[in-house]
């Protein structure tokens, strides 16, 4: 999905699109993170990965308003209380414009390179994620697992953001649903059909242990472009180029079935600049259409 003119971009050209957005009224810049791809599966994923918390924090300091994400942050692959750690410090310093988005990951030899056990990564994201909000929330935090413990200890400064940074979880599994319900704000679905979103959040809020918080559900126009593996699906439906009524017809119909943030797929560009317009042309046209969904 890489365009001609994009390997070409530059930290000068990211910043000046960030400033952008951050100009605009675009709610997030999201941020995907692998640390290391295997060469063999270079060419359905491409290997130009940042990692996310980093690049959320340069972006946070590059701009004023508008919110930093993951998209996803590879929960497992960090020590928790670092990763807790390197959020706070971005939220901290951008007055409360952080957010996060966890997944489990799904690339068996990135973490086999990793030396992270990839049979137990769910059970990793777990732990994981309540010692980080544990960490976030409680003035003195404890915590006792299999692969994270602490107590007798300091961890400040807290999350500018009450009760703590908003936690979104990626994925599509039962158990990733399960995590959500316990502990997360928003749900970013990867493979789910848009039809079986109304299904999947109801699945969330009927958890016995739901927090009663799952309020944000991400999903762009062209998410079934691929399926696990990053394989190509051919689904047309959230196609790039759409003019500004079939876009805002698409953007509605995800708002009915419960779809509160999305993203448009970029149709084919020779330059960076002619993306810029395209992002003005978003701001003025688009979003002011959307507003009322």
């Amino acid at each position: 999905m890489v365009q001609p003119w994009e390997p070409g971009l530059t930290g000068t050209d990211l910043t000046r699109l960030a400033r952008l957005a951050d100009s605009l009224d675009f709610a997030m810049i999201s941020v995907p993170e692998h640390f290391i791809i295997p060469g063999d599966h270079v060419a359905l994923s491409g290997s130009h990965y940042f990692a996310a918390y980093p690049a959320m924090a340069y972006f946070a300091g590059a701009t004023q308003r508008i919110k930093v994400n993951s998209c996803i942050a590879i929960l497992p692959a960090q020590n928790p209380i670092i990763t807790a750690k390197s959020l706070t410090t971005i939220d901290w310093m951008s007055s409360g414009r952080c957010m996060v988005t966890f997944a489990a990951g799904w690339l068996k030899e990135e973490f086999d390179l990793l030396r992270v056990p990839f049979n137990e990564r769910g059970r990793m994201c777990d732990e994981y994620v309540a010692a980080i909000i544990e960490l976030w929330t409680k003035d003195k935090p404890e915590f006792e697992g299999k692969y994270v413990s602490f107590r007798d200890v300091a961890f400040e400064p807290k999350p500018v953001q009450k009760p703590h940074i908003p936690v979104w979880i990626g994925g599509d599994a039962d158990a990733v649903l399960r995590r959500a319900a316990r502990h997360a704000q928003g749900w970013w679905p990867c493979y789910t059909k848009r039809e079986d979103i109304p299904a999947r959040i109801d699945f969330i809020r009927s958890q016995p242990d739901y927090n009663g918080q799952v309020n944000e559900i991400f999903f762009g126009l062209p998410t079934g472009r691929i399926t696990e593996g990053h394989v190509g699906t051919g689904d047309t439906w959230g196609r790039a180029g759409m003019g500004k009524q079939e876009m805002v017809d698409k953007l509605g119909e995800l708002a009915r079935l419960g779809v509160t943030m999305s993203g448009v797929a970029i149709p084919q560009m020779n330059s960076v600049s002619e993306f810029e317009d395209y992002n003005r042309w978003l701001s003025a046209e688009v979003i002011p259409a959307i507003a009322d969904f």
